[in-house]
């Protein structure tokens, strides 16, 4: 796990600083400056974080990112790239590998599929194990919205084939594809997810619609 955070991290900042502080997101509203700002505030700025997840406390959480992105571009991919401080919550023995191996997974392919040359990674059979357990797990928080039932099925490997049921109702809406396509799906990517969706066209324009992710 702690080699595909790490993994991920080197990845993402060489793009980050490949593309330049200007390029898009799929942060709605973001430059990579702007996300470069988010990952160092969120490993080096606790103070800031409940404002993601609380919309009373979110002001003072982008007022916190703003300034960060204030500051030269290259050191803000420097600390994404050194990762958390020591007395970082996320620089915790295990931390980083359990929480950072699929926030800087999507973040990487937030800037990856916003460019125009975007192809889809042949990822480690590991990195997909890991995946799937987090979408698996994750899907019923992240899809809290959804008023349809959803189902989740993996299509790399005949061993997980089977449905796993995330949301429960009816209609239900079936997706189908690689762990890293579901993630990405139920994180909100859903343009961009290679994602099968299968099910009642009404259904399926509801799940569409519907806001999902944090």
């Amino acid at each position: 796990m702690a080699s595909y955070a790490r993994t991920e991290r080197a990845a993402l900042a060489d793009l980050l600083s490949q593309v330049g502080p200007d390029a898009p997101t799929l942060c709605a509203g973001w430059t990579t400056r702007d996300l470069a700002a988010h990952l160092v505030v969120r490993e080096r700025r606790p103070d800031s974080s409940p404002g993601i997840l609380f919309k009373p406390l979110a002001n003072y959480t982008d007022k916190v990112r703003r300034a960060k992105a204030a500051r030269p571009y290259e050191e803000l991919i420097h600390l994404v790239r050194t990762g958390p401080p020591r007395l970082s919550l996320f620089g915790l023995p295990g931390v980083d590998a359990a929480a950072n191996t699929m926030e800087y997974f999507v973040h990487l392919e937030d800037v990856r599929r916003a460019q125009p040359d975007f192809k889809p990674r042949d990822l480690d059979p590991g990195l997909n194990d890991f995946l799937w357990k987090r979408v698996k797990g994750g899907a019923k928080l992240m899809m809290r919205k959804v008023p349809v039932g959803v189902e989740l099925r993996r299509t790399d490997t005949a061993d997980e084939a089977r449905p796993v049921v995330v949301r429960k109702g009816t209609p239900v809406v079936t997706l189908a594809g690689p762990p890293a396509e579901l993630l990405l799906y139920v994180y909100g990517r859903k343009e961009q997810a290679l994602v099968t969706v299968e099910g009642d066209e009404d259904a399926v324009r509801q799940l569409h619609a519907t806001p999902t992710g944090i």
